[in-house]
This record gives structure tokens, C-alpha cells and sequence, in this order.
């Protein structure tokens, strides 16, 4: 659809009110989307008739040289020479070379099934997510990550205001407001800052990668901007889940500039190849970080670099499922106030000019429903 037509919301609504999230495919709400998205089917199919490429390999994008200078033209340029195709062709990327500790990833994931499994069901209540803006942030219980699909996780997001970070919380006494046991955000914070030095080095070289001369564009939308730091976990999967045939995330796309997901343990991300219509499982090592590219990203690249298409299925190993998954995301975020629009370098603009968060909104009403998109609110 073109970004600015009006929409109707009836088929969507129909398919909000019928519950049809484990069998429908993204088409069913496809007036919400403000980018060009494919069709697909949002969980594996029960048939089994989904295709897989087994042999597909994501490309591996060593950031030593980068981040080591990153201000150096010559840096830039050889990270995107990596970065870039990668990108382009599936939206993914494994990184190493990133500078944060497989110690503090490894302990992130114990602390993360720790967080859950001691939260207690008060506070899990008092928490609740705030769904409003472009960072829906506190508690989303077992299957209520969206009214669009059952997801079998929980998740818990904080946002930059929700650390002791430039432009966060302010003092120790405030992470009380965000935090059900506030002495947690110290390690997630440690996470958060190691990755938040990723940021410019990786946009600049994505700048560079579609041909933008300016790879510093974004550095001031980017410095302390918005984030959202999603803890994820995923309960062993029950029977009547598996009859069911519910995937642990269903298909999506994520409504930011790119993501920053340390590898996990355990089996489960799958990624939609755009170019051959295949699923590839992802098989990051454990100690990398997976970056994938985001909507906004999608709009202001005009469709150069796709925002790709990701689930999160249950593992093809018996003994796996019966095991909790544990993920840790950092969606990163352009601040609301920043206007999309598409690069000149990109060809000519298949997208009008629109505020971060009026994109953000919009996207965001296939998982609240469609007076999310009029009200900010579910």
C-alpha cells in the first residue's frame, strides 16, 4: 500500500476480534504497515510445509577495526563493505569484535530467567505495560506481547529513563518507578552501555553502505536517544501449546532502526529470506550479537535495506523445549520528534516525510488494535 492512504480497519478488526493469530498471515493487517512488507505466514506452518534453507550462511561482520576508529573513513568503509550486502540482501548480521564480554552476556541470561522466576505476581500486575508512545515499557504477561498473536514469552521492557544513564533516571531513589527490584538494573545497565557504543559506529557504516556521504547524519538523532531493552523469557512449552501449535514469537518485524540481540543458547530465532521465500534458522555462536534492521530503517533507506521478517519457534530437540529460552534485545530507537525520510541516496522517495512517532504509532496498531493508531492508547 502507499504509505499515506487512508485505511480501513474492518478485516483488521475481524481479525483481532476472531483470535485468528496462530493461523493468519501478516496480510490480515497489512493497512497498518508504512513500509512494503512480503506475505508470510506468522508461526510455522502445522503441515510442515514451510520451506527451509539449511545451508544459508549469515555473514559475519568482525567490528575490532571499527570500533577501534571509529571516526576513521577507512574503518567505515571496511565494516560496510561487510555490513552492507549482508544487510541488504537479508536484514541480518552476526557480530563479533563488539567489545562486550561473553562473562557479562552469560551472566545477563542467568539474571534475565533469575528477574522472572522471583518477580512476584503483584508486582508483575503493578508493572503492567503502559501501551502508549513509541516504547510500550513495564511487564507484558504470557501470550499478551500483542493482541495480534499468543506469544508464549513474557517480557519486560525499560527504556532509557528506566537506567542511570545520560537523559535516564536521574537518581537511584527513581529506579523504584520502573524496577520491581531496583538493585537489578545495575548488570542490565552494564549490558546497555556496552552495546549502546555499537550504535554510531554501525550507523555510520550503514550510512556508508547505501551511499550516504554523510555517514555522520545521524550521530546527534543517535547520541542518548531512545531505546528499548527487552528482557525475554520463555517458559518451557506446554503440551497443550505445542497441539496448539503456538510458536514461542510469532512472526514480526521490529518497528525501530536496528536491533541489538546477544546470541542465545538455546535454538529458536528463524529469519525469512526476502529472496528466496526460505526460512534460514539462526546459528549465531553464543558470545556474538545479532544485529537486525528495523521499519525505520526500511522507510529512510527507501526499501534498500529491508526490515526483516523473524520468529522465534519452538526447538526441533524434545529435551530443548522442555528447557526455558532467555533474549535480551535492545531496539534502538530515532527520538519521536525526528522526521523519516527517505535518503536522496537511495533513489527517488517512495515515502512522503513523517515524524517518528506517527510512523511508530501507525506500525504499532496491528499489535493493540486499530484505536491505538487514533489514541495512543489500547
Amino acid at each position: 500500500m502507499d504509505a499515506g492512504s487512508a485505511c480501513t480497519f474492518g478485516a483488521e478488526k475481524d481479525a483481532f476480534d476472531q483470535g485468528r493469530g496462530i493461523l493468519g498471515s501478516n496480510t490480515d493487517f497489512q493497512s497498518f504497515e508504512q513500509v512494503t512488507k512480503v506475505p508470510y505466514n506468522l508461526t510455522e506452518a502445522a503441515d510442515n510445509s514451510d520451506q527451509f534453507d539449511e545451508d544459508f550462511e549469515f555473514e559475519t561482520v568482525d567490528l575490532t577495526a571499527l570500533l577501534a576508529a571509529p571516526d576513521s573513513a577507512e574503518a567505515i568503509a571496511e565494516a560496510a563493505m561487510t555490513l552492507g550486502p549482508a544487510l541488504k540482501s537479508i536484514g541480518f548480521a552476526v557480530l563479533t569484535g563488539h567489545g562486550v564480554p561473553s562473562a557479562l552476556l552469560d551472566e545477563a541470561h542467568a539474571a534475565t530467567e533469575t528477574f522472572f522466576r522471583e518477580v512476584s505476581d503483584d508486582d508483575r500486575l503493578r508493572f503492567a505495560a503502559a501501551r502508549k508512545g513509541s516504547v510500550n515499557q513495564g511487564y507484558f504477561g504470557l501470550e499478551k506481547t500483542s493482541q495480534l498473536h499468543p506469544d508464549q514469552v513474557e517480557g519486560w521492557v525499560f527504556c532509557r529513563r528506566a537506567f542511570q544513564l545520560p537523559n535516564g533516571c536521574a537518581s537511584p531513589e527513581g529506579l523504584s518507578a520502573f524496577w520491581p527490584e531496583p538493585k537489578a538494573e545495575a548488570l542490565f545497565r552494564r549490558v546497555v552501555e556496552a552495546e549502546q557504543r555499537l550504535v554510531l559506529p554501525l550507523a555510520r557504516a550503514i550510512l556508508h553502505a547505501v551511499g550516504e556521504p554523510n555517514v555522520h547524519l545521524l550521530d546527534s538523532d543517535l547520541t542518548h536517544s531512545n531505546f528499548g531493552f527487552r528482557l525475554n523469557y520463555y517458559p518451557p512449552m506446554s503440551a497443550e501449546a505445542l497441539a496448539a501449535g503456538a510458536g514461542r514469537m510469532l512472526g514480526h518485524e521490529d518497528v525501530d532502526l536496528f536491533t541489538l540481540l546477544p546470541a542465545s543458547p538455546v535454538e529458536g530465532l528463524q529469519v525469512l529470506n526476502r529472496e528466496t521465500m526460505k526460512w534460514v534458522r539462526m546459528r549465531a555462536p553464543f558470545g556474538s550479537i545479532i544485529l537486525n534492521t528495523g521499519d525505520y530503517l526500511q522507510r529512510i533507506t527507501n526499501d534498500v535495506i529491508p526490515s526483516t521478517t523473524h520468529r522465534v519457534a519452538p526447538p526441533r530437540d524434545p529435551e530443548l523445549r522442555r528447557r526455558c529460552r532467555t533474549s535480551f534485545p535492545m531496539a534502538v530507537y530515532l527520538n519521536e520528534d525526528v522526521v523519516l525520510r527517505p535518503l536522496p541516496s537511495c533513489g527517488p522517495p517512495k515515502y512522503p516525510p513523517e515524524s517518528a512517532i506517527d510512523f511508530h504509532c501507525k506500525i504499532t496498531s496491528k499489535y493493540y488494535g486499530p484505536g491505538y493508531r487514533d489514541t495512543g492508547e489500547d
